[in-house]
């Protein structure tokens, strides 16, 4: 048997002993766990919320039983793991459901595009990657904005009542149970306690999502912390995007703000010239009127006389008929009349 050391996690060393156990895997982590490995796959289920339609990623599948529960409220799912042994396990326990696809991949550089899933999850095999902070990462990276990244792994019991008879069986009794089940297993499973143990709170592999750019991260303790079910959410990228646009789409808007003045001005400029058209065309009304009292002679004089300031004018030219002819002439004095239109011209 295959025994990685806790300190390196070489991946060829761990897939290997996992290929070693997987024919009696899933038996092993029935009867070791006395059965809650079952109520917290339904937990963690819950938190991934599948649904008709998603694309789902299971990384460290396995066997694929944490796939099937995924894959039977309607979405496809990806069973993905870098252990040979156990996909072609799962592959003949999974065979004709096919919403279940397996592929082998590395936690560390998953093979898929980003934003291709509706949502990632890994179940008690973060623990097993030689650099879990990118396995983080990387499903971070596949999963769409507003996705979801959901984490079960073996934690560490807040209570000190339930932490040390936890790691007196994790020490003790695991290993042996295991390996009387599948005399491979023993080693295995003295090397899953150890790694246990080395496994940060839960407060730190909180800590670790949120430095991964998730949001909304929180976890809830099962069976009194002896697991730990994380959940962290990709954030929606129009939330920056808009941020941005609308930065950039304000001085956007100013440009026909400006235009708007710019067509007023044609407009204001038109109203005068419409006006001034008018006004020139009643002096030219004016001097057929003015062609009338060239004809009507003197009587036509007397209006003038009617009409305030060019009478004071008429009585000085009265005294001399002679000079009644000019004082007809002086009708042209109708440019008392003409400064309207003088100035209409200007």
């Amino acid at each position: 048997m295959t025994r990685p050391d806790t300190s390196t996690k070489h991946a060829d060393e761990v897939s290997a002993m996992f290929d070693e156990v997987s024919p009696r895997y899933d038996l092993i982590n029935d009867v070791l766990t006395v059965g809650n490995d079952r109520l917290w796959r339904i937990a963690t289920t819950k938190a991934v919320g599948p649904r008709k339609g998603m694309r789902i990623l299971d990384l460290a599948a396995g066997t694929g039983t944490s796939s099937a529960a995924l894959a039977a409220h309607g979405a496809h799912v990806v069973a993905a793991d870098f252990s040979e042994g156990m996909l072609a396990e799962g592959r003949k326990r999974q065979a004709g459901n096919d919403l279940i696809e397996f592929v082998w991949a590395d936690a560390t550089q998953l093979p898929f595009e980003d934003n291709s899933f509706d949502a990632a999850t890994i179940s008690y095999g973060l623990r097993n990657v030689n650099d879990p902070r990118k396995a983080i990462a990387e499903m971070r990276r596949v999963v769409k904005p507003g996705g979801r990244v959901v984490i079960a792994e073996f934690s560490t019991p807040p209570s000190s009542a339930i932490r040390a008879p936890y790691a007196w069986y994790g020490k003790h009794v695991l290993p042996r149970i295991a390996g009387a089940i599948n005399r491979e297993a023993a080693a295995a499973y003295s090397y899953l306690n150890e790694s246990i143990e080395a496994w940060p709170s839960q407060d730190e592999l909180a800590s670790w999502l949120r430095d991964a750019g998730l949001e909304r991260v929180a976890y809830r303790n099962l069976t009194f912390g002896i697991v730990a079910l994380h959940r962290g959410f990709v954030p929606r990228e129009p939330v920056v995007v808009t941020a941005a646009d609308t930065a950039a789409a304000k001085p956007a808007e100013q440009k026909p703000a400006a235009k708007k003045p710019a067509a007023k001005k044609p407009a204001a400029a038109a109203k005068p010239a419409v006006a001034k058209k008018p006004a020139a065309k009643k002096p030219a009304t004016l001097k057929p009127a003015a062609a009338k009292p060239a004809a009507s002679a003197k009587p036509a004089a007397a209006k003038p006389a009617a009409t305030a300031k060019p009478a004071a004018a008429a009585k000085p030219v009265a005294p001399k008929p002679a000079a009644a002819k000019p004082a007809a002439t002086d009708t042209p004095a109708k440019p008392a009349a003409q400064p309207t239109t003088t100035g209409d011209v200007q």
